[in-house]
């Protein structure tokens, strides 16, 4: 009787920690609150195919962010430069401000389908609940004040 309790106790948590996410319109949804960047990372965590899809999409989108906001700013800057002084106004940094604002669109494309795709991984493996070394597996070189060394986590 005890192990019967003992093995629907840990089933019951094991249910009760493991609820599913939802993507809707760029927001992460569970169990209908929307949550943070940071509270996704922690509950794909248990998911490393997911969670580096997902640190991946949000690496891409802070560079191809950082990349749009350069090209505007240095934009308006030539701009606000042209417009006060007698200088002519399509200058250098007006062409490498366009530049930047083009080469950010191929960066930022995709990354809402790869957050979905994450998204879409996690929930497929609360479904299945098993997982194999290949999946799992992850190599890190670490560099600490004791050295140099590798982590392994499978």
């Amino acid at each position: 009787m005890k192990q019967l309790f003992l093995i629907l106790a840990v089933f019951g948590f094991s249910i009760s920690f493991a609820q599913k996410l939802e993507y809707n319109n760029g927001k992460i949804f569970q169990d209908g609150e929307q949550i943070s960047s940071f509270e996704t990372k922690k509950v794909l965590a248990s998911d490393l195919k997911a969670l580096h899809l997902f640190k991946k999409a949000k690496s891409k989108e802070s560079l191809g962010g950082f990349i749009l906001g350069l090209g505007i700013g240095g934009t308006v800057a030539d701009l606000v430069m042209g417009l006060t002084s007698d200088v002519k106004y399509p200058t250098a940094i007006t062409y490498v401000g366009v530049g930047l604002m083009a080469v950010s669109i191929p960066i930022l494309s995709g990354r809402k389908k790869m957050v979905q795709e994450s998204v879409d991984i996690y929930n497929a493996g609360l479904q299945e609940q098993k997982k194999t070394l290949g999946d799992n597996f992850e190599l890190n070189i670490v560099n600490n004040s004791n050295g140099v060394g590798l982590q392994i986590n499978f």
